[in-house]
């Protein structure tokens, strides 16, 4: 078999090829006996010549530097046939095949095209001792390739040619891997069979656990067993970092970024962009020294925050060091009408103190009258305790609400004694239920449990809110279908009907603390917050509307056609869906209503791989 040696850094894949060094010497001889053969020239009239002074002389042996000149240009060519090699990757061990082992999930995209170029040279050095090879893959295939049952994570017995092709064609994947389903492959009975004895394993890991670290040792002291264990890892300051988006709630837009080994302090940038790839912000955040977490703030107006589709890891290509931004990061414009006359004299009996101080955090706030605000760009309005609305306001209302806009009206003295046509239900006449009033209860009336098709489903209900005073809706046969939230004798509190592609709300209480303590809770935050939400424009029944994959993250972080075989998600379980082949990182939606989900969703921190067998080689 032919093997390879050399000196220190240099070896040679055809050692026997400088054997042929030894006949330098009879070269050198061949060269003194037999110099060049004496120059003729050939002229007629000879005696013309006869007195010429010769300026060329035939020397009578080969000249000294030539002579060295050929013979180190014949020592070349019997080195360059010995196939010199600089730094060639090491002797592989045993006799069995090359078994080599993939880490390629999202966390090995950074440094893929190093991972490559140790591959092929593992692979060249394969082909050099004829030996066959196995590849196996940790990330698991895509969905369409599942779809039939799926494909087994180790490959057969391959020749270098045909294993050199397989390992070009691989990509990362943008998911985590899957070592469990690669350990239950290589302990089956048919995969030691093939394998035979003596292997040489060579695993190219990505240094994380993959969040799960009994499983990675595991794999490793199975591969050992098989035999030799070459470890291959990136120096800690390269392994993968995870960059977690804002919470969707949050009036500030603050980053948060995860590493798997404590280093010394270290700043990494990140980029703000928008759908379009304009850059919009550069934020710089700092790895303190021994921590692994960094965190920061993305400072930027309204106009410019709610343009912000992306945010990525500069100089980082990997699907984890991506963020996609969809509109519940978004800061909405609010408008808010009073009807009442105690804006500047008495605030806490104002109609919209409690309003403005609600919505503030997590909007732009704006009061107005309808018109005014009607010649602005706003999400939502809010009439608090607005009677009757006059015709063309009404009428411009209306057009804005088909449009896609969010009308929320609350109760109180003026509209409890006379409404127009601009509220989801009828209500009944002459006013409505009051604490030791006609139609009284024995005590304030607390919330009953939002339904699970309510807006408001899964909020706290907050034990301490009582209502006093309400209006009441007329029956019908499909107030059930328009009442999102109702008190605990089931009486109808906040109803909704859907007009065009926006939304008219009504609170059966007063936006202040003069009916209910209903405005003092938080409660009361998170209900404001779902019905502001929803001026995306979608139907009511978004959150369990199925949303297909428009657009995938690939494993380095690009944007590109969704999968046909993407599971689609509903706008619910986004929130709690993690990644896999069946729901790959990007966006869920429509043109009008989208849903991203990214790597980061259920990830709570990176750590190093650690805790190994000993013997392995790294």
């Amino acid at each position: 078999m032919p093997g390879v040696a050399g000196l220190g850094a240099l070896t040679f894949a055809v050692p026997w090829a400088l054997a042929a060094l030894a006949v330098l010497p009879v070269i050198w001889w061949l060269l003194r006996v037999n110099p060049p053969a004496p120059r003729q020239i050939r002229f007629p009239p000879v005696r013309l010549l006869f007195d010429l002074r010769q300026t060329e002389e035939t020397p009578i042996k080969t000249p000294l530097w030539l002579m060295i000149l050929r013979l180190l240009v014949a020592a070349l060519v019997i080195v360059a046939i010995a196939g010199p090699l600089l730094n060639p990757a090491p002797r592989l061990h045993g006799d069995g095949p090359l078994l080599l082992v993939i880490d390629d999930g999202w966390t090995a995209a950074a440094r893929w095209p190093a991972r490559i170029e140790t591959l092929e040279s593992l692979i060249d050095q394969a082909e050099r001792e004829r030996r066959a090879i196995v590849v196996a893959t940790t990330a698991p295939q895509a969905a369409g390739v599942q779809a039939d049952g799926g494909r087994s994570p180790v490959s057969g017995l391959m020749t270098a040619a045909e294993a050199r092709g397989f390992v070009r064609a691989l990509v990362p994947r943008p998911w985590p891997a899957d070592r469990a389903a690669l350990l239950e492959a290589v302990e089956s009975a048919a995969f030691q069979a093939s394998l035979g004895g003596g292997a040489d394993v060579a695993w190219l890991s990505d240094g994380l656990d993959g969040g799960d670290p009994e499983i990675a040792r595991d794999l490793a002291g199975r591969l050992q067993r098989l035999g030799t264990l070459r470890l291959y890892v990136d120096d800690p300051r390269h392994l993968a970092k995870l960059l977690v988006p804002p919470e969707t709630g949050s009036p500030d837009m603050r980053l948060e970024m995860l590493r798997a080994v404590a280093g010394p302090a270290t700043p990494v940038w990140v980029r703000a962009s928008t759908v379009d790839g304009r850059l919009l912000a550069r934020q710089r955040l700092d790895f303190a020294d021994g921590a692994l977490r960094a965190a920061g703030e993305l400072d930027l107006p309204r106009d410019l925050r709610n343009d912000i589709a992306r945010i990525e890891i500069e100089g980082e290509a990997s699907a984890g060091a991506v963020v996609l931004i969809d509109a519940r990061w978004r800061r909405r414009p609010v408008g808010l009408v009073s009807g009442g006359s105690f804006e500047t004299s008495q605030p806490l009996l104002s109609d919209l103190y409690y309003l403005e101080r609600a919505l503030s955090p997590y909007n732009e706030v704006e009061r107005g009258t309808v018109r005014a605000l009607l010649e602005g760009e706003f999400a939502a309005l809010i009439l608090a305790d607005v009677g009757r609305v006059l015709d063309d306001d009404r009428q411009a209302l209306e057009r804005w609400i088909a449009e896609g806009g969010v009308l929320v009206r609350f109760a109180g003295p003026r509209l409890a004694a006379g409404v127009d046509s601009l509220v989801p239900v009828r209500l009944r006449a002459g006013g409505g239920r009051t604490l030791g009033g006609a139609l009284s209860w024995d005590q304030p009336m607390a919330l009953a449990r939002f339904a699970e098709d309510s807006p408001f489903a899964g909020l706290s209900l907050g034990g301490d809110v009582r209502i006093q005073r309400q209006v009441l809706a007329e029956p019908a046969l499909d107030l059930d279908r328009r009442t999102w939230a109702r008190l605990a004798d089931g009486t109808p509190l906040v109803t909704a009907e859907p007009r065009g592609a926006g939304w008219l709300v009504l609170f059966h209480t007063t936006a202040n603390a003069e009916w209910s303590n209903l405005a003092l809770s938080g409660t009361f935050v998170e209900m404001l917050g779902r019905i502001v939400a929803l001026s995306e424009g979608v139907a009511g029944e978004a959150e369990a509307m199925l949303l297909p994959a428009l657009e995938s993250l690939d494993g380095f972080g690009h944007l590109v056609e969704a999968p046909p075989d993407a599971v689609p998600l509903t706008a619910a379980a986004i929130g709690t869906a993690v990644v896999a082949p069946e729901h790959p990182p990007g966006l869920y939606g429509s043109a009008l209503f989208r849903r991203a989900l990214n790597v980061s969703a259920g990830v709570e921190s990176l750590r190093a791989l650690d805790g190994l067998p000993n013997g392995i080689a790294r």
